[in-house]
């Protein structure tokens, strides 16, 4: 049987392995497209060739994350068992901050113009948008990885918490969270482009997780100078805290990309939608707000980072996951 610390390597590799085959598609449909026409070309087919080939990473992580929970229990002599089936197609289409993934997709046309704006050249702007698009796609895949095995660790009594594994090369915020035990319904702490993965737990101990000075003595010292500049490499060098010196210089980001406090999500809400046909056969309203093709249920949908925190127990998660989409 594998261990725990190689199957997180393994779901490391399957979520990074999906990132990288949707950035090289999204490349090869970014090269037909022109500064000129960047609007037009992310309204239009181009742009829901990208939309589309996202949500397929997003359903590809999201569809695994089940099995890897279940395969992480067993191996801890736990039991593989979920109370409740998580389904993945409730996670496609999802922006990290619960708002449409196509609108998210469309900011690197923004960014484009601005830079031209700024006296780029139309293939310097270009380049710009491409790398923003590409961060765009691999924080929601990323993100949706994490969110689905949160899902599926509450869907399984036998998981209490999970640690979070670091993967070099890696960011002083990520480096000092690294082999961190938290309950299994904490959200988590990540910035753009994170790629730190959750190792779900039956017991509170994890031995092979690397510590963050262990992570640091690992590391070129090029790269200890790049990731915590000169003085703070030196610093830590001669034996001061690697947290100390990471949270004195800049703060930790949080599990609120974009500002949200409460997490909800208009995606699926339509009446055609995978929680709109849930609200409709419960009876929900629905209302359709001007200028918006579709009416969409009046009652919001909860993102299951918000679900976590307001849910009083591991029964009222469950119960909130079902009425929200997320399980069946």
């Amino acid at each position: 049987m594998a261990t725990l610390a190689e199957l997180g390597r393994t779901r490391y590799e399957q979520v990074s392995l999906t990132v990288r085959a949707v950035i090289e598609q999204i490349q090869r449909l970014w090269q037909g497209l022109s500064a000129e026409s960047i609007e037009g070309d992310l309204l239009g087919r181009a742009g829901a060739d990208i939309v589309d080939a996202v949500v397929q990473g997003q359903l590809t992580v999201a569809d695994a994350a089940q099995a890897y929970i279940a395969a992480q229990m067993a191996a801890q002599g736990g039991s593989a068992l979920a109370e409740a089936t998580l389904l993945a197609a409730a996670f496609g289409g999802v922006a990290p901050d619960g708002g449409s993934l196509e609108t998210l997709l469309f900011l690197p046309a923004i960014g484009v113009r601005r830079r031209i704006a700024a006296g780029l050249s139309p293939e310097e702007a270009m380049l710009g948008g491409l790398t923003d698009m590409a961060m765009y796609a691999s924080t929601a895949i990323t993100d949706t990885a994490r969110s689905s095995e949160q899902v599926g660790m509450a869907a399984n009594r036998s998981c209490v918490a999970y640690v979070r594994i670091v993967q070099l090369p890696a960011c002083a915020r990520c480096i000092v969270l690294s082999g961190r035990m938290y309950s299994y319904s904490t959200g988590f702490l990540r910035h753009p482009r994170c790629d730190c993965i959750t190792a779900p737990l039956r017991e509170n101990e994890w031995g092979g997780v690397p510590s963050p000075q262990q992570l640091f003595d690992r590391m070129p010292a090029a790269e200890q100078r790049r990731v915590f500049t000169n003085a703070g490499a030196r610093a830590i060098d001669r034996g001061a805290d690697v947290g100390q010196v990471v949270n004195a210089r800049r703060g930790m980001s949080t599990a609120h990309l974009y500002g949200r406090d409460l997490q909800v999500t208009s995606e699926g809400t339509t009446r055609r939608g995978l929680y709109g046909r849930q609200m409709r056969r419960a009876g929900g309203e629905f209302t359709r707000t001007p200028g918006q093709r579709y009416s969409r249920s009046t009652t919001p949908r909860l993102m299951p980072e918000q679900i976590f925190q307001i849910a009083d127990n591991r029964d009222d998660e469950i119960h909130l996951l079902r009425r929200n989409g997320y399980l069946v």
